[in-house]
């Protein structure tokens, strides 16, 4: 199902089922049952395919059955828990003692934050440093890697270069291409892939249950790129208009229409909130699908420096109410700036 986007639905931590990604699971299933798991593993993707939700699924497995050669894990065909397990309700609780969830919380205002705090990605030194009350794992999910600042991912860093036995660090990442190489060479990469549009159709009618309109939900989901977020944004004729919007002023790029520029622009106005995720969104999908190309590394950077430019004004402009229309036209100059060459 969906991963750490908002999507309507269950939060990660209490989605026990995972559509898709059955490499993905079968990847970190057999590393855990070697006996040799990574002690950190870096779950990258697009937004809404199921990152976190697949490293809760393994959080949740790794604290139901902490002996990797326990005759439950080497018999088990994927890492599946039943809802009703001791450690599945605790993780769904956020009661686990033996977790650690890395994310961005509320700040004085009651507002989401823009970046994970720097103190909450330090208390990893304490949590690690301990030993699991029933001795164990310890795990750690960093729900997005992107949301850490610079002080964050160096306190994250101390970790990785100097793990305690029996720890693991679950790192997910809507573009790894934007981490500190530092980091990215102290996990071991797991890539998903966008989900097939049947599989969103899928996982998106688990989420909404019987009362959805199916036709719309089948148009949302062949726009929504394999995201199931994506998809579940879009149940709406004027998110799926507002998001061809945007699609158009990309496919243009470098060139800029001046024109279509207002028009988004105007459709912006009255700081609506869940139409700005709407561009941004669509935005970032196409950013994510640039890197993910490869190409020269001075090309790269610039994408990922445009990324980091664009999510960080979009973020102020929600935050603060900013005009939406200047925005726009400063989003989009900086891709035209960021695609030549």
């Amino acid at each position: 199902m969906s991963d750490d986007d908002s999507d309507g639905g269950l939060h990660p931590r209490g989605t026990t089922e995972l559509i898709g990604h059955h490499e993905a699971e079968q990847t970190l299933l057999e590393a855990y049952r070697g006996g040799a798991t990574p002690h950190a593993w870096l779950i990258g993707g697009p937004r809404g395919v199921g990152k976190a939700t697949l490293a809760y699924r393994m959080a949740r497995f790794v604290l139901a059955h902490p002996d990797p050669a326990a005759p439950q894990v080497q018999g088990a065909g994927s890492l599946a828990v039943a809802a009703d397990h001791p450690a599945a309700q605790r993780i769904a609780a956020s009661s686990h003692g033996n977790l650690l969830v890395l994310e961005r919380g509320l700040n004085d205002k009651g507002k989401l934050r823009q970046d994970i705090a720097v103190d909450d990605v330090r208390l990893t030194v304490s949590f690690f440093g301990s030993t699991a009350w029933d001795g164990g794992w310890r795990i750690a999910v960093v729900d997005s890697v992107e949301e850490l600042n610079k002080s964050g991912a160096n306190a994250l860093l101390k970790i990785l270069e100097e793990p305690p036995p029996r720890v693991l660090l679950l790192l997910v990442s809507h573009m790894p291409g934007r981490i500190l190489p530092t980091i990215r060479s102290r996990c071991r990469r797991l890539t998903l892939k966008p989900l097939a549009e049947s599989e969103v159709l899928q996982a998106a009618s688990i989420v909404l249950g019987a009362s959805v309109d199916r036709t719309e939900l089948q148009k949302a989901a062949a726009a929504a790129e394999g995201s199931v977020a994506r998809a579940l944004a879009l149940l709406d004729g004027p998110a799926l208009a507002l998001r061809q919007r945007v699609v158009e002023l990309l496919d243009a790029l470098p060139e800029l229409d001046r024109n279509r520029l207002h028009g988004l622009g105007d459709a912006l106005s009255g700081y609506d909130a869940e139409k700005l995720a709407i561009v941004i969104d669509t935005i970032n999908a196409w950013l994510s699908s640039r890197l993910g190309a490869g190409g020269d590394a001075a090309g790269l950077a610039r994408v990922a420096q445009a990324w980091e430019t664009i999510n960080t004004a979009a973020q102020d402009a929600a935050e603060y109410n900013l005009e939406r229309k200047p925005l726009v036209f400063s989003v989009f100059g900086t891709l035209a700036e960021a695609t030549r060459g």
